[in-house]
């Protein structure tokens, strides 16, 4: 299956602390148990159902942060999913169509583009980083670096391990007088052995990490 980086949402303001609590709680299995006292006066511990839900209930999601269009909303995702359906062949009835995708969110076409990676992971959503590829980039910028992509991590440790892989690319592009690669959005026309490539890949990584770093959110490390 390999490694998919997948953006969480963050905290509503003054849900942060709670956010984090339930984070830790259900990433760690340690679910708090009613105590025999408890018991007796009918208080309850919520499931780890319950917190999951309180958790996603309580967030802001990462396509409000890249500023994807919805359909159902904004004109530019009307426009879209209408051209998306003129391609479909057989095409169902056109209301049921866009009753059906009311509400989703267009990532192509988002506003911040730091956010959504052109090394994507196929079956998922556009904004989520297939961190495999950096397993080609250990001979770049080492072991300890490209392995640290396996760990789920909150924002403040996803913003550090971004700026971390942003020096090193800084660091060997400058040696190689390869700086201009920072900001190339398409991977480059270079066989996949060369540095271009790895590099490419770490500069694309530590962007999309520093972005929802700055921003709030850490991303789960699915493998």
């Amino acid at each position: 299956m390999g490694l998919d980086m997948r953006p969480m949402g963050k905290p509503q303001k003054g849900f942060e602390k709670r956010f984090k609590e339930i984070f830790e709680m259900v990433s760690s299995d340690t679910i708090p148990k009613p105590s025999f006292m408890d018991k007796l006066r009918g208080i309850k511990q919520p499931t780890k159902e319950e917190l999951i839900q309180e958790w996603f209930d309580n967030q802001i999601s990462t396509y409000e942060t890249i500023k994807a269009p919805m359909v159902g909303k904004d004109q530019e995702a009307e426009s879209w999913i209408k051209e998306r359906y003129e391609e479909m062949e057989p095409k169902p009835p056109l209301e049921d169509f866009l009753k059906e995708h009311h509400g989703y969110y267009v990532i192509p076409l988002a506003k911040e583009q730091d956010g959504v990676p052109c090394y994507k992971a196929l079956g998922q959503d556009e904004n989520v980083f297939r961190g495999q590829f950096l397993k080609d980039c250990v001979d770049l910028i080492g072991e300890d670096l490209v392995s640290e992509a396996w760990s789920t991590k909150q924002a403040d440790e996803t913003l550090d391990y971004g700026n971390r892989l942003m020096s090193a690319a800084n660091t060997i592009a400058k040696e190689h007088n390869l700086e201009h690669l920072k900001d190339q959005q398409t991977a480059p026309n270079t066989d996949e052995n060369q540095i271009e490539s790895k590099l490419h890949i770490v500069y694309s990584a530590a962007k999309w990490l520093t972005f929802y770093g700055k921003n709030g959110h850490g991303y789960e490390a699915d493998f």
